[in-house]
């Protein structure tokens, strides 16, 4: 998801808030048959710029478009992260929400357990183009498989390790690394003068999420069985754990003071020459707004632990992305259907993920050459070969809670300087796994 999100803080609750009876949202006036006031939407949209004023200011000019295109005029409120969730789920149970809304690619799952989405089978996509329009690895992180998706592709977005090419000058180092070991080694060499080799979120139960997911995959762990019951505690799982705990607790390329970061902090201290590598997705914009000039940064290809990245233990990215949904019980279905079509179009399409330095997932849309620059190459490549969409089981959310606050603690620990072993970090993985539901 962009904007690593504090947002999965709340979602520990999840089980028990979709294990009501969800009845939708849908607060729009002015369905088909209402000629009282001119139709309408509301729409929540997740916070994808620098800030919400940015969000405004891209989403605006698009909505009046549709306006004017369709005769529906669309209400805007752009959440912030750190709230959406919650909106989202008080909305399920309330049915006081909004008509279509984004959510995280990594939520579809959960929230399609609740029944408050509008599920997309085949009719439906026909009505925006059809299910063919999208590429494979954006409709893998739409829900359960074998169900209808709850939800469309809106933004894709991949890992990557961005470097500051200041910062590797001055050390003289030629090239970035392309493994872990060769990551490590670099990061010594980064690590000194009061500046780390690279920088990390340790208390970000998102991104911790997706960095050891990706770990996982290549140590041949999945977080979840075949028939989805939790799985913290393999020896893959806990391997992933802790070689991402590491890199401050044993390789002390990552600075202390990272283990309370939750809020982009590393991006700031990338930007201002404190940090000299990130492990981040789809971070050109930010690094803008930062002040920091396109020439300034470089991106590869996020490590793997030999050879080239590809599938199975050579997985380098989780499949990051927004998606767009319906509420099921939205009182104006068609408006919604008709906003969707304009939101996932070829012009549209375009347009937003250009502002917001993503890539389209309908494939048409890739075809733009802005979507084949130096920044976006290395991601679009990730996500066609080598990315992997999180477990799509509908405790994924209560699995961010639980593990990423697990990994939280760990580095908590690295920083005050405890010792972090296999052991301890098996133990944090237990305590996690004890805390998901009962299958």
């Amino acid at each position: 998801m962009r904007r690593i999100r504090a947002a999965a803080v709340g979602a520990v609750t999840l089980s028990l808030v979709l294990s009501a009876a969800a009845c939708g949202g849908g607060s729009a006036s002015g369905g088909s048959g209402d000629n009282s006031r001119p139709k309408s939407l509301t729409y929540w949209a997740s916070n994808q710029g620098a800030n919400i004023e940015v969000d405004k200011k891209v989403l605006q000019p698009e909505l009046d478009k549709f306006e004017k295109r369709t005769g529906i005029k669309v209400k805007l409120e752009v959440v912030p992260w750190s709230d959406l969730l919650n909106r989202i789920l008080t909305a399920t149970t309330s049915g006081q929400g909004p008509d279509v809304l984004n959510i995280g690619n990594t939520w579809s799952a959960s929230l399609q357990s609740s029944g408050a989405l509008l599920p997309w089978d085949e009719k439906n996509f026909r009505k925006i183009g059809g299910k063919d329009r999208f590429v494979e690895s954006a409709l893998g992180s739409t829900g359960v498989e074998g169900q209808d998706p709850a939800a469309v592709p809106l933004y894709s977005m991949a890992y990557a390790l961005y470097y500051n090419k200041k910062m590797f000058a001055e050390a003289g180092i030629q090239k970035p690394p392309a493994t872990w070991d060769e990551l490590v080694a670099t990061g010594k060499k980064l690590t000194r003068n009061g500046k780390a080799g690279i920088g990390v979120e340790g208390s970000n139960l998102s991104n911790n999420i997706h960095q050891v997911f990706v770990l996982g995959k290549q140590h041949g762990a999945d977080f979840f069985t075949p028939d989805g019951k939790a799985d913290f505690t393999s020896d893959g799982a806990v391997a992933a754990v802790k070689q991402y705990i590491d890199l401050m607790a044993q390789h002390k390329i990552v600075a202390k003071g990272n283990a309370e970061y939750a809020q982009n902090q590393s991006l700031s201290d990338f930007a201002k020459d404190r940090t000299a590598m990130v492990l981040w997705q789809t971070a050109a914009t930010t690094f803008k707004a930062q002040g920091m000039d396109d020439s300034e940064w470089g991106v590869v290809p996020a490590p793997v632990r030999s050879g080239k990245p590809g599938r199975g233990t050579a997985v380098n990215s989780m499949v990051a992305g927004i998606n767009l949904a319906v509420f099921k019980n939205t009182k104006n279905i068609d408006g919604a259907m008709q906003f969707v079509e304009f939101m996932t179009g070829d012009e549209e399409q375009k347009i937003l993920n250009k502002a917001y330095g993503s890539i389209p997932p309908v494939t048409s849309a890739q075809a733009d050459p802005a979507f084949n620059t130096p920044a976006l190459a290395p991601l679009r490549e990730t996500l066609a070969t080598s990315a992997a969409a999180l477990p799509q089981v509908p405790e994924e959310s209560q699995f961010e809670t639980v593990v990423g606050t697990a990994v939280k603690e760990l580095f908590a620990d690295a920083a005050a300087g405890r010792p972090v072993t296999t052991g301890s970090v098996r133990a944090k993985l237990e305590k996690a796994q004890q805390q998901m539901p009962r299958k």
